[in-house]
């Protein structure tokens, strides 16, 4: 007889390319043996009849991050990560503002600060570069990059975060040469600007007008141009929160040029539209993110991206704020236009459900794409595999116990994050994740919260080997 911490016996065992069933024995926090009838001294959690998958991995949240004058984001760790592992997740990755004239070794020791004894899941962190002086790119990023902090995003919209082309390409170049990893979000600032002039001149200020600023084709350019950039920089790029199907083919031909593209979508993308934004009594502003939700069309053809491999990753972008609150979504100037009302929709927690839900229960993809798309290919992408996002031997016991017949209504009543509503209410899912286990820990049981908040540790992440010159 083996000694395990846990054993998990008669599940169906889904990785990224294989479906099995198999016991799982599990000591000191990683996964030791898988096999057929596990005989273990230590508790069993009884699987049959479920899914046993690795751990979600949510490589796309934002957390407790400085969000403007008077803007409060609804999520700190605590809540940020209760949340998560109530939906599947083991592993979040938040990310680190930069803000302007601050070293960004600074800005991670208040954000560590912040996470310290406060996580329900793992995390590990991105950094956002907001201010790309000489000394940031050639000191701070290298050897942060050296430290596990192997991946950053940057943005080409938001006045006071956006970079221009020429700061891209040094920042694409610091990534080169790293190893590390960029994240960019595609929307032209400067046509995104022509456009709110025109509608403010109308005075259409109203949570739709959000949508009609920033169209498709604002994705669509920013997406060629951050490609081309790549291209240029000789450096692998992922694509965040595509939209829409011409961005999609942007990804498509810089492929068949042969640049090495990572595509990312998101649930908004596949469940709302632009018409959600048009709600009565301002009630639009929960549906205020970027870029905005599209049309029925823009959703089909995101569910073809899914399919096909266009998206390597589903991620939820995360950003919470409250909608009934003066420091959120209904602040002062909020009420009274579109253009201040904080981006950002809370997601964390019902990402994968509605991917099982309307992915694998309506046969749109397959159990090892699902493992793909919501944690394989995000610890492969971020530097965190094959410790995170695989069920192997030696991998850590990270776990999430599906139950696919069970059917939920998302009511928001029943969430777990710090907003005060979700996009998604009302909408009916099959498939929930009952029981989850992080490191050998089992934090929820029959969906009662069992783990204690500090159990979550910060996971540094390792960088690609970087190119010989």
């Amino acid at each position: 007889m083996s000694t395990f911490d846990l054993t998990i016996r008669g599940g169906t065992i889904a990785t990224a390319s294989d479906v099995f069933h198999a016991d799982i024995g599990i000591r000191d926090g990683r996964i030791v043996q898988i096999g057929e009838r596990l005989d273990g001294d230590g508790p069993v959690i009884d699987a049959t009849g479920k899914y046993v998958l690795p751990g979600g991995i949510d490589s796309h949240v934002h957390i407790s991050q400085p969000s403007g004058d008077g803007i409060v984001m609804a999520d700190d760790f605590e809540s940020g990560t209760r949340s998560a592992i109530f939906g599947g997740n083991t592993t979040i990755m938040p990310f680190c503002l930069q803000e302007k004239g601050r070293p960004m070794r600074e800005a991670l020791s208040a954000y560590h600060a912040l996470a310290e004894g406060n996580c329900y899941t793992d995390v590990s962190f991105h950094l956002i570069v907001s201010d790309p002086t000489d000394s940031l790119l050639g000191q701070e990023l290298p050897a942060l990059a050296a430290d596990g902090y192997a991946s950053m995003k940057v943005f080409m919209t938001y006045e006071g975060l956006r970079l221009n082309d020429a700061e891209i390409l040094k920042t694409l170049d610091v990534a080169r040469s790293t190893g590390a990893t960029v994240m960019v979000h595609c929307e032209n600032e400067d046509a995104i600007r022509f456009l709110i002039a025109r509608h403010e001149a109308a005075g259409d200020v109203a949570p739709r007008a959000h949508a009609a600023t920033r169209p498709v084709a604002v994705e669509r350019e920013a997406t060629h141009r951050a490609l081309t950039l790549a291209e240029i920089a000789d450096v692998p790029i992922v694509i965040v929160h595509v939209s829409n199907g011409e961005a999609m083919e942007e990804i498509s031909r810089a492929r068949a040029r042969g640049l090495k593209v990572v595509g990312e979508t998101c649930p908004q993308y596949l469940m709302l539209t632009a018409d959600d934004l048009d709600g009565m009594d301002w009630e639009g502003a929960k549906f205020v993110c970027s870029p905005p939700p599209r049309d029925k069309a823009a959703q089909a053809d995101c569910w073809r991206g899914i399919e096909t491999g266009v998206f390597d990753l589903f991620s939820s972008d995360h950003c919470p704020f409250r909608y009934e609150d003066e420091r959120g979504k209904l602040n002062t100037r909020g009420r009274q236009s579109f253009r201040h009302i904080p981006n950002g929709i809370p997601g964390v927690e019902t990402r994968l459900p509605i991917l099982f839900s309307e992915g694998v229960m309506k046969g749109r993809i397959d159990l090892p794409r699902f493992v793909a798309l919501s944690a394989t290919n995000h610890a492969k992408t971020y530097g965190l595999y094959p410790q995170k996002g695989t069920i192997a031997i030696g991998a850590d016991a990270d776990l999430a116990i599906w139950d696919p017949g069970l059917t939920r209504t998302i009511r928001h009543a029943d969430l777990h994050d710090g907003a005060d509503y979700s996009p998604y209410e009302g909408i009916e899912v099959t498939g929930w994740p009952t029981t989850v286990i992080l490191g050998g820990h089992v934090m929820i049981r029959d969906g009662e919260l069992l783990g204690r908040k500090g159990q979550g540790l910060y996971r540094p992440a390792r960088t690609r080997p970087a190119p010989s010159l």
